[in-house]
């Protein structure tokens, strides 16, 4: 009696762990669908190819999302280890479950404890150099109206206008990236009545306020 017994808790417990390793097989395969065989990673074709069987453009903000949630480092190629981590937080092992799970993504990152976390990421994974500290104009209005506009759109439409207006700053670096969340969060907009330059907001934020006051007609 005792052998049947101890047989049977030993399978019960292979169970999960068998369910498990399918799952991780899946997912697996999943990425070698899309994998360049030299390389070894998700490559910027293959995540065409993916968001075209998503139904998605490969410009569309949850493909960032995707790589948030995968903690991806290098812009526009996804590593095995880094597909495993995301499909699995995603519970996805095909691209039918990884299309149901795009509207869970897209509130979890939108989450206030979340989103200043994506919002950072978005600026670091477009660091497409190493040692690189600074993003393009054209590239953060690009950013901007992807990532920020999700949640203060009359507000990122007022900014972008306004870096594409001036000529005095090319790039914009980290500390700026970040001053425009808090602008969002913390400035009554459009009236800006608590907007304090004492405050240590970065220049060009006192720059754009100027800019929004002049040409408030």
């Amino acid at each position: 009696m005792r052998r049947s017994s101890k047989k049977s808790s030993s399978s019960a417990a292979a169970g999960p762990t068998k369910a498990v390793s399918k799952e991780v097989e899946r997912i697996d395969q999943l990425f070698y669908t899309y994998a360049d065989s030299s390389s070894g990673m998700i490559d910027p074709e293959g995540i065409e190819t993916l968001c075209s069987h998503l139904d998605v453009p490969h410009t569309d903000v949850r493909i960032l999302m995707l790589a948030w949630k995968m903690g991806c480092e290098k812009q526009g190629y996804f590593t095995l280890d880094e597909w495993r981590t995301g499909m699995k937080a995603l519970r996805a092992d095909s691209i039918t479950k990884l299309k149901k799970a795009f509207p869970e993504l897209t509130q979890e990152v939108t989450r206030p404890s979340n989103f200043q976390e994506f919002y950072l990421f978005a600026f670091r994974y477009c660091l497409t150099e190493d040692k690189k500290k600074c993003i393009e104009i054209p590239v953060a209005c690009e950013l901007l109206n992807l990532v920020l506009g999700l949640q203060f759109r009359p507000q990122v439409e007022k900014l972008v206008n306004y870096l594409k207006y001036q000529n005095e700053y090319k790039v914009i670096n980290m500390d700026q990236w970040m001053g425009f969340l808090r602008f969002c969060n913390e400035i009554n907009f459009p009236s800006l009545d608590n907007y304090d330059e004492d405050q240590a907001w970065p220049l060009i934020l006192d720059n754009f306020v100027e800019w929004l006051r002049a040409n408030k007609n």
